[in-house]
């Protein structure tokens, strides 16, 4: 029989669980918190403690401080898994994976979200499903694969019928991709809206007035990117968020409005970038304060934001939860190295931003960066790149002329560039147009059976390295990361287009494998001697069984080709 004391924490726990779920992401948790942990201490049962340690994570991990929600998220995972209820687990991954949202933490998320995405996907809750699509989603963002991005966001939109929440997710994340790829997605707003209403959440409104504000920026609409801002910075005031400073900071500084965003640069000096917490928001900060800085010309912020953010090269900015992407971290920090004279690093680094745009098709990040070229250095429209041998196994590659010992795989790389655009079989490269004999395949590289025992490793091996990482084991992280790594290297290798069985034996698989082994490993030469010019190799050449270079419009090389 239940006794009234038990009745009355059942009661309050409902209460509490329900404010935790309006708490607002990005403000301080307040009394919240201690009502949350006072129900914790009073609760016995494993599901209960679960979920009550899950939002308290989520409490402390949305108010900014991710150091006190750890050990609650790793709590309320452990009680889960003894419950064994595969919807309260999915609850309580979503929560490790909101502890643990820092920069420095991208391994460990990947494997949990791999983890969460196995637990949900077999769970009928709607919201179990949910929580594993966006974090999938928000992994592939912060990793920039572009394949992962459209399958879950295709996720999305199947599981939009069953609730206005995933309806809001659905509209809001597809709005992002569609703004990032230059399509008009404004419709979106208004479904995000209508969704958020219904189902009653607490924060959209953060996510739609962004939505709104970077369509204004984006379409030239000045007025309405002001108002935007405007709030924001009103908002950071009145609740104290860096990140909503630093993002408004940057938005003053986009519209030209630099007194503004010296106001809030003020507050945002070297001294509160040293002492931010590496978070989910600790690449957005850095950013956006970078930008900001460079736009008013402010010397030490830049050199500040610059040296914090130089360790996390090569990475995607983001708003939270996917909610809007910002560029990639060698944008800022290109335009850093120029401004303060290092222009081979500016080079280097703005090569790679601007191919990691391409293969976005992220059109206004790109022109931006083409368009904000040095100052000191007179823009060129055009440059000559050498690509030719010259006897005695020698080559000549790259602007500067720079002599390479020969390899198989120039001469396949010199062959496309002579043709760009033009599809040449891997068959014809490998064997430079002379007749073969063609031999047909030998059956699939990789039967069912030893696919399903790779597949069943994978997924034991996510398990087995979340452990790790909660252990601080270095040694067994790093060896089972070895075994993953092999493993998909294994898979992908035996399949082609859509999952199919690659056959192994036939001519064309081994002129394929051999033209592209080449291919690589030229590039990879180059990358040593010209860096930019390995980038775009790599962005505009196509392998597999056909072979081709497909450079933008934009890329305004001319070959030099032959002596």
């Amino acid at each position: 029989m239940t006794s009234r004391r038990e009745t009355e924490l059942a009661a309050r726990t409902r209460v509490v669980l329900d404010a935790a779920a309006g708490h607002v992401f990005g403000t301080e948790p307040g009394r919240l918190a201690a009502e949350l942990y006072d129900v914790l201490v009073r609760t016995t049962d494993d599901a209960g403690r679960a979920r009550v340690a899950a939002a308290l994570a989520r409490c402390w991990a949305y108010g900014g401080h991710a150091d006190r929600a750890a050990s609650f998220a790793d709590e309320a995972l452990a009680h889960a898994e003894q419950a064994g209820d595969p919807e309260l687990i999915a609850e309580c991954l979503d929560a490790v994976l909101a502890a643990h949202w820092g920069p420095d933490e991208l391994m460990l998320r990947e494997v949990t979200a791999a983890l969460l995405d196995e637990v949900s996907a077999h769970v009928l809750d709607p919201e179990a499903r949910l929580r594993g699509h966006l974090w999938s989603l928000q992994v592939g963002w912060e990793t920039l694969r572009v394949p992962v991005i459209q399958r879950q966001l295709r996720a999305l939109e199947l599981l939009a019928a069953e609730s206005p929440r995933a309806r809001f997710f659905a509209a809001s994340r597809r709005w992002m991709y569609d703004h990032v790829r230059g399509v008009d997605a404004s419709e979106l707003i208004e479904v995000a809206e209508g969704a958020a209403t219904e189902a009653g959440l607490a924060d959209a409104w953060m996510v739609t007035g962004s939505m709104r504000g970077y369509t204004a920026l984006h379409a030239g609409e000045v007025e309405a990117v002001a108002e935007v801002a405007e709030l924001m910075e009103r908002f950071a005031r009145s609740e104290g968020v860096v990140e909503v400073a630093s993002e408004a900071a940057s938005i003053w500084a986009l519209l030209g409005h630099h007194d503004r965003a010296r106001v809030l640069l003020e507050q945002l000096g070297p001294e509160v970038l040293e002492s931010l917490p590496r978070d989910v928001n600790y690449l957005l900060n850095l950013h956006c304060v970078l930008e900001a800085a460079l736009a008013v010309g402010d010397e030490q912020i830049v050199g500040t934001a610059a040296r914090l953010l130089t360790p996390y090269e090569n990475r995607a900015v983001l708003n939270a939860g996917a909610v809007y992407f910002h560029g990639v971290t060698d944008d800022s920090l290109a335009r850093a190295a120029a401004f303060t004279g290092d222009h081979a690093r500016a080079d280097q680094l703005r090569a790679r931003a601007l191919a990691t745009y391409r293969r976005l098709d992220a059109t206004w990040w790109q022109n931006r960066l083409q368009s904000a070229s040095d100052p000191t250095t007179p823009a060129s429209t055009e440059t000559v790149v050498h690509f030719r041998p010259v006897g005695d196994g020698l080559w000549l590659i790259g602007s500067e002329a720079r002599p390479l010992r020969a390899l198989r795989g120039f001469e396949y790389l010199h062959r496309l560039l002579a043709q760009p655009g033009r599809a040449v079989s891997a068959i014809d490269l490998v064997t430079d147009g002379t007749a073969t004999v063609i031999q047909p395949d030998t059956g699939p590289q990789l039967d069912r059976q030893a696919a399903t025992a790779y597949r069943q490793r994978l997924s034991d091996l996510a398990a087995e390295l979340a452990e790790a990482a909660d252990w601080g084991d270095l040694a067994r992280v790093e060896s089972l990361t070895a075994e993953r790594e092999a493993l998909l290297a294994e898979l992908t290798s035996a399949v082609g287009l859509a999952g199919r069985p690659r056959a192994t034996g036939s001519t064309a698989e081994r002129a394929r494998v051999a033209a592209t082994k080449a291919i690589a490993t030229a590039i990879a030469r180059i990358e040593s001697l010209d860096p930019p010019l390995a980038t775009h190799l790599r962005d505009a050449i196509r392998t597999g069984t056909t072979c081709s270079y497909r450079p933008r419009p934009s890329d305004h090389l001319i070959w030099q080709l032959s002596g």
